[in-house]
């Protein structure tokens, strides 16, 4: 009965364009191999049953993903109609010629009014300019035990040692002073995972959760100015709080990312485990958790002077430049867009975008952890967007590693270090 409401209300949703929509027969949407593609797979078997145009998502897995697209892009190739890019993707894809401009698109249906500001900002707008949709939301949260938080001997023991009352953390200080309680390794419990991982974005990701609710950045994105900010007292204070949580964590924890900090939930290693929220609907399956009724999320914590932000995840719908079929792409985003299709991208599993989606209590109160999804779609940041983010990503890894995971100098000579190497890296980019 679900089933054949939702497909009314989308066959409906499609009427006005269903008869030009039709001059093109199969779409191709590119995107990585995980969960959220498969969710998008469904939703758009919807959009061919009401268009009678076939959509077929497309995947590779994460490790290949922007080498594949990318060489796609190069070669002018028209494989794919669309590709659900990474954010960073937007300086290359834009400034290649790979992307179409949808700034008009946006105006004409209003975009900007439907997805919540912080993910146009960071999945659309490149250069004053947009170039994708807001497609999945995604930003980086915590899931922790409510079982070890509520057990009246452990908040007694926390209580007489800390002053206050164990709860799901409000602050870095107190996110610390937790992790210090659970960490006993004589009993293989410790008190956070966190990601560590440096091939790709996932260390950067967990630095930059502390960087921005430190009040620090990476950076004037308007000037490129690097110098004195993403080396500030705020910055390196941010760092030191990372290596110290780090400090926390079970063993061999020096190169981790979504697997690993979702197997510390699973098997019981920590108290609080730090996750793209694209992770946790398998924290809240018994039979991917045995830990899923005492399992509960909330939104990353603020710093010490007030501010409270999270790493952006996530990606844009862009329509490739290349694709054979820009008109027909543009009508399936229109249909994208609508309240009704997002709120059933909500249903089926997918992070919606919309603002309106977002502060319903109906998408709220869904999962365990939707509220906190909520609260973090309203204060993510990003990281760089431009072209060269590649060199970027790889020389804060190179800074910041060592010192996080190694122990190596200190959090000062690391981000000395790494405004010395961005600012060498714009010079070359003539920014």
């Amino acid at each position: 009965m679900l089933k054949k409401r939702w497909t009314a209300l989308l066959a409906g949703a499609t009427m006005a364009f269903t008869v030009n929509a039709a001059s093109a027969q199969e779409l191709v949407i590119f995107w990585a191999e995980w969960d959220p593609a498969n969710y998008l797979q469904e939703l758009v078997n919807e959009y061919t049953e009401a268009t009678g145009v076939t959509v077929t998502v497309e995947t590779t897995p994460w490790s290949d993903f922007q080498t594949k697209a990318f060489t796609e892009f190069n070669a002018k190739g028209d494989a794919y109609d669309m590709v659900v890019g990474d954010s960073q993707w937007l300086g290359a894809g834009s400034t290649g010629g790979h992307y179409v401009d949808l700034t008009d698109f946006f105006a004409e249906h209003k975009v900007n009014d439907i997805m919540a500001p912080a993910t146009v900002k960071a999945y659309a707008e490149y250069d004053g300019k947009f170039w994708a949709i807001p497609a999945e939301g995604d930003a980086t949260g915590w899931a922790y035990r409510t079982d070890w938080f509520t057990d009246a001997k452990e908040m007694e023991a926390f209580k007489a040692k800390y002053g206050y009352d164990l709860a799901a953390p409000k602050t870095y200080a107190e996110m610390r002073d937790i992790a210090e309680f659970f960490y006993r390794p004589d009993d293989n419990q410790y008190g956070i995972a966190i990601y560590t991982d440096n091939s790709y974005d996932a260390l950067v990701m967990g630095y930059e959760n502390a960087l921005f609710s430190y009040g620090g950045d990476l950076g004037d994105y308007s000037t490129y100015q690097v110098e004195g900010i993403v080396n500030s007292p705020e910055a390196i204070a941010a760092l030191e709080m990372y290596r110290e949580l780090y400090q926390f964590t079970p063993p061999n924890w020096g190169k981790t990312f979504f697997q690993e900090d979702n197997q510390a939930i699973t098997e019981g290693l920590a108290a609080m485990s730090m996750n793209y929220f694209a992770f946790f609907p398998a924290l809240n399956n018994p039979a991917l958790n045995p830990h899923a009724d005492n399992t509960g999320y909330f939104a990353n914590p603020a710093g010490p002077g007030g501010a409270q932000h999270a790493a952006l995840g996530g990606q844009g719908i862009s329509i490739v430049s290349y694709s054979q079929n820009i008109d027909e792409s543009k009508k399936f985003l229109e249909w994208f867009i609508q309240e009704d299709v997002q709120k059933r991208w909500a249903e089926l599993g997918g992070y919606t975008c919309s603002a309106k989606v977002l502060e319903s209590a109906e998408f709220r109160n869904a999962t365990p952890y939707n509220e906190a999804f909520y609260q973090s779609m309203f204060m993510v940041k990003d990281f760089w967007a431009v072209p060269e983010y590649a060199e970027l990503l790889t020389q804060i890894n190179n800074r910041v590693y060592p010192y996080v995971v190694g122990g190596e100098g200190t959090a000062k000579e690391a981000l000395d270090g790494l405004a010395a190497d961005w600012k060498a890296t714009f010079e070359k980019y003539g920014r």
